[in-house]
């Protein structure tokens, strides 16, 4: 057997693979005998047919089954011999397999790329200064307040507003994409809520009960089907029945409704706590993509497309959960599966990176995870709750894939601290932030 191993790229290898006539010719012989003790052909006994037959008649099974032996004999072997680790299965292209000639294929591999690590001690980053917001706990306390709502029908003579919950029938269309076309019974919507097409929600408002008309809509950026992107849809909907809220009173007696609190105002004094925890921990997290990003800046990367392909899996699943608990979809928001992955490969690609990036530090810089980060990383798992944490334990410790994963996991955050410890950090409005991000 010859092998010939091509760089295609960092993340690509080909391996040429060239298997001597005398070797495909045992083979096939070998292939073909035992198809002939298997074969059930009119006018013989099973066994006994001719070989001259069994060729005639099993051609394309023997090519099939010999070509398959060979790749499952050859392919493996030699990227162990190359010290080759691929990173999803060989594409594998071949010639015609023949007798008494040599057979010849390729194997297209892709490889994890060599890191050269490099500039990530003083890297620059900004981050955000924390300044308290009365308006958002007035505007978290108007959320609990809506949550609190008690839905009543609207009379039959009221006409839509916003936070109203609307049923309607409707049929979209778009004039020249047959496919595009969609219907809906008793499809719920809160008016407002901004989750369908935009557009529709607006063309709702001021309808009663019973009316019926069109409200067109512009198909947005990053719709599901990339060429009506900019054509117009409409909806022919039909409002049958809504209700409306009716708000509590942000008294006393409301706040008693949310735990140990006597009033509002010890309501309000726990929401600014929380609110400053809430938010020093969004900047310390922003903070933490940014100086990811600025060690990928400062090392590009090449990465295997079967990784990002996983990352991209892996983000559209969660998407895809965590709006089912919501009662949407990726549909509602004018997306497919599709559509998801050429919108966010770039970023996918980029969490690959960063991964890959830190994996690298955590090796140059040989950090470690000792037992009190597992020990601390449990706590953390558990809340404060005593028989949890036993449980969180037990859970790791008696499942080594799940516990390599958490210790993978924690040295990337200590790899991130590490970036943030050597790190020039300027801080600055969250205004001149979204500029300079802009």
């Amino acid at each position: 057997m010859q092998v010939h191993v091509e760089e295609i790229s960092p993340v690509k290898k080909r391996v040429n693979i060239e298997v001597p006539a005398e070797q495909v010719d045992a083979e096939i012989e070998k292939v073909y005998a035992g198809i002939q003790k298997k074969a059930k052909l009119q006018g013989f006994r099973p066994g006994k047919a001719p070989m001259q037959l069994i060729k005639r008649t099993y051609s394309d099974t023997m090519r099939e089954e010999v070509m398959r032996s060979i790749y499952q004999q050859t392919i493996f072997k030699a990227l162990g011999e190359h010290k080759i680790e691929p990173v999803d299965a060989p594409t594998v292209e071949s010639d015609i397999l023949q007798q008494g000639a040599p057979f010849k294929f390729s194997a297209l591999v892709e490889v994890l790329p060599e890191i050269l690590l490099t500039g990530y001690t003083g890297l620059e980053v900004k981050k955000e200064i924390y300044v308290p917001n009365p308006d958002s706990i007035e505007a978290e306390l108007k959320r609990m307040q809506e949550s609190m709502a008690q839905l009543v029908p609207m009379k039959d003579d009221a006409a839509v507003e916003n936070g109203n919950i609307v049923t309607v029938d409707y049929t979209f269309s778009v004039e020249g994409y047959p496919n595009e076309t969609s219907t809906a019974e008793d499809a719920q919507i809160e008016v407002g809520a901004n989750r369908l097409l935009p557009g529709f929600e607006e063309g709702l408002i001021g309808m009663k009960f019973g009316e019926t008309k069109d409200i067109p809509v512009t198909l947005p950026v990053g719709y599901r089907l990339a060429e009506a992107v900019g054509k117009e849809g409409v909806f022919h909907v039909t409002v049958k029945e809504g209700k409306c809220k009716e708000l509590p009173e942000l008294d006393d007696e409301f706040a008693r409704q949310f735990g140990e609190y006597e009033s509002m105002e010890e309501l309000r004094a726990k929401m600014v706590e929380f609110r400053e925890k809430h938010e020093t921990d969004r900047i310390q997290g922003e903070l933490k993509e940014h100086i990811v990003q600025a060690l990928i800046d400062k090392n590009p990367l090449e990465v295997p497309d079967a990784l990002v392909k996983r990352q991209l899996d892996a983000m559209l699943e969660n998407l895809k959960n965590r709006l089912q608990s919501q009662h949407m979809s990726i549909e509602m928001m004018g997306l497919d599966d599709n559509g998801f992955r050429e919108r966010f490969r770039d970023a996918a690609a980029d969490k690959v990176r960063g991964g890959m990036l830190l994996m690298a530090l955590v090796t140059k810089e040989n950090i470690t995870v000792a037992d009190e980060d597992l020990a601390k990383r449990y706590e953390l798992i558990a809340a404060g709750n005593p028989d949890m944490l036993d449980r969180v334990k037990e859970y790791y410790e008696t499942n080594r894939n799940f516990k390599s994963s958490l210790i993978a996991e924690i040295k990337e955050d200590k790899a991130i601290d590490f970036l943030l410890g050597s790190a020039v950090i300027t801080e600055v409005d969250a205004s001149e932030l979204k500029q300079a991000e802009a």
